[in-house]
């Protein structure tokens, strides 16, 4: 089975069991009809995905492996915030007139910083150092720029990236200050696990660890019966994902140079509501 269907249900059931409720507090997020959009939460929940071992996307209900890396690519190679730039619709809700989101996610991976070994961006920096000085502790990127957030549309959720070398594997941290566990959590861990496997292969590594940790995971009151539904389903083993070896630059892969084989799961789950 999966070990990644593992995760998924093990923190599911820890949220639903011993999380706190949101209800009778004042929130932000409403639903599309108005109504306050309550969660249930666990506070610091830290997964960890041995790359080396399985690729790992959720079998218990399939993810959309090449829309959420083309999301991840507008970010981190693109540098793009209008979703014209992007396939998916997923940040039509955030976006203004024009398509942009305002100075949030590729916005931010395309400033340019005085690093030591000169100017770059962040993406830039990370390739450098990796190629360079891939035993330094200070390889990361960091989205969540305060002097940006009142010009953001939705301030970053997955903000952060440390990368850190151990032999031959590349292994990384990733920081999300809030996450939607039914609609968001395997997305990002398949975007974040590609990125790793990704600069592996340019970088001439091997995948190693993908540590996600998440400061709140929550559930929304109208997931909970989607998310108790999945967690009666059977897991089935972990599909089969390969990059396109070619491919030695960075800047030159695309959703075509992923292939996912004998990706057997559980029927998909429509109509999830978003709170916004």
């Amino acid at each position: 089975m999966s070990k990644a269907d593992v995760i998924f249900k093990n923190m599911c059931k820890n949220i639903l069991d011993h999380g706190y409720s949101s209800e009778g507090q004042t929130v932000r997020a409403r639903w599309e009809d108005g109504t306050p959009a309550h969660t249930i939460k666990l506070f610091g929940v830290v997964n960890r995905y041995d790359l080396s071992e399985e690729f790992p996307a959720l079998t218990l209900r399939k993810t959309a492996v090449k829309t959420a890396v083309d999301e991840l690519l507008w970010i981190w190679q693109r540098k793009s915030n209008n979703i014209h730039d992007l396939k998916g619709h997923i940040w039509d809700e955030w976006a203004d007139e024009t398509g942009s989101i305002g100075k949030a996610y590729g916005y931010q991976m395309s400033k340019k910083y005085k690093f030591h070994q000169g100017v770059m961006d962040q993406v830039d920096n990370v390739i450098w150092q990796l190629k360079n000085t891939p035993y330094s502790r200070r390889i990361m990127t960091n989205i969540y720029n305060f002097d940006d957030l009142s010009e953001m549309h939705l301030e970053p959720c997955a903000y952060s990236m440390t990368f850190n070398v151990t032999g031959n594997r590349l292994n990384a941290i990733l920081n999300q200050r809030s996450q939607d566990v039914l609609a968001a959590n395997n997305w990002n861990v398949v975007q974040y696990s590609v990125l790793v496997h990704m600069l592996a292969q340019v970088c001439g590594y091997e995948p190693g660890e993908l540590v996600h940790v998440i400061a709140d995971a929550h559930i929304y009151d109208r997931h909970i019966p989607a998310i108790k539904e999945l967690l009666t389903r059977e897991e089935h083993p972990a599909p089969k994902f390969t990059l396109n070896p070619d491919v030695k630059d960075f800047y030159d892969f695309t959703t075509d140079d992923i292939t996912i084989e004998n990706y057997e799961c559980g029927p998909q789950i429509t109509g999830i509501p978003i709170a916004v």
